[in-house]
């Protein structure tokens, strides 16, 4: 292959300037692809779980498909790998979290759209050539002849990183002597559970004095200064692939108290001064909090995370590109040789 790795991008997710998004990651991924001398270009459509939506996307694609210009088309989510079939391309997608779980209602189950979404997600990853996950536990909900490879969204380690927690709240404005615990999402996000964290937080207040601060529509760029603010990271999510606030936070040294979702167990396992609660009861919550409050100070988070450095996972996502590129052309020179051989006239 000649020349530098070109793909086409569909997301139905690309952070837009004053809109609360937690789609930064993907954002970052380009970014760093791009450093790393990949040409990508970005196709964002705005789902917005409406059909229509999709249909319109899946036909301003095609001209883009039939360029020539790319080598493969990448999907960020499972359904935004519709708009790439029926496959012009060598199609590599990355499924994230509740494109492939499914979409939870206010209250606590499966949406019917949310139902829908599953069996076309699955439908993506047996079309595809490459199936990227976010965590190991999501691969047993689906199925696919294609390879499966598990890579993280990874982090900027340069912008999430620990600030001394009186600067921090000198500049965000916050009291110097109050015990914060983080919420970051959105409160009215039924998977979130923004009302089990109220309560846990509540709770604590019986005993010992703390503020639940919440984070959503704040600029990306404030969440390092929150997290080193703040004394604690309560996760309450239902439902998770691989929760990058989880990850942030422990890139700040933020001690977490969470429930047992996604790989959360895998990322707290190593890190004292962290706690995975035994249930989802308020309760149990709020005698986590309250115990890593008392304890106070910062864990060791960093260290634990530094494996998941973007630059080192967008080498990892680089070699996916290769080797299906390469597997593409394998299968296609084949099929000329086949079709070469059945042509060759026949003599004697």
């Amino acid at each position: 292959m000649e020349g530098p790795i070109r793909v086409l991008m569909i997301t139905s997710g690309w952070p837009t300037p004053g809109k609360p998004q937690t789609t930064h990651f993907i954002k970052r991924q380009v970014d760093f692809l791009r450093q790393a001398g990949i040409e990508v270009d970005v196709f964002h459509l705005r789902g917005a779980k409406n059909p229509w939506n999709y249909a319109r996307g899946w036909w301003l694609v095609r001209p883009r498909l039939r360029t020539g210009r790319y080598h493969l088309v990448h999907a960020q989510f499972g359904q935004s790998g519709l708009l790439a079939l029926p496959r012009r391309l060598p199609l590599v997608v990355t499924l994230r979290g509740s494109d492939l779980l499914g979409i939870v209602g206010a209250e606590g189950r499966n949406t019917r759209t949310g139902r829908l979404l599953n069996w076309l997600v699955r439908l993506v990853a047996r079309r595809a050539d490459a199936v990227v996950v976010v965590s190991e536990h999501m691969k047993a909900h689906f199925r696919t002849s294609a390879p499966v490879v598990v890579l993280p969204s990874g982090l900027d380690l340069e912008r999430f990183a620990p600030v001394s927690r009186e600067e921090a709240r000198r500049r965000l404005g916050l009291a110097p002597e109050k015990h914060l615990v983080l919420f970051a999402g959105d409160p009215k996000n039924p998977r979130k559970r923004y009302g089990l964290a109220r309560q846990a937080v509540d709770l604590v207040n019986l005993v010992f004095p703390a503020e639940l601060v919440v984070a959503w529509g704040v600029p990306h760029t404030d969440m390092p200064y929150l997290m080193s603010a703040c004394d604690a990271l309560v996760f309450t999510s239902q439902q998770e692939g691989s929760p990058n606030v989880v990850k942030e936070a422990l890139a700040c040294n933020l001690p977490i108290v969470s429930v047992a979702v996604g790989d959360v167990a895998d990322r707290l396992r190593s890190v004292v001064g962290c706690e995975l609660c035994a249930d989802e009861q308020p309760m149990s919550i709020a005698a986590a909090l309250e115990r890593v409050l008392r304890r106070g100070g910062r864990v060791a988070g960093r260290q634990a995370v530094s494996h998941l450095e973007e630059g080192l996972l967008t080498q990892q996502l680089i070699e996916v590109y290769r080797s299906v590129i390469e597997r593409h052309a394998a299968a296609r020179g084949r099929v000329v040789s086949r079709t070469e051989s059945s042509a060759t006239p026949q003599t004697g």
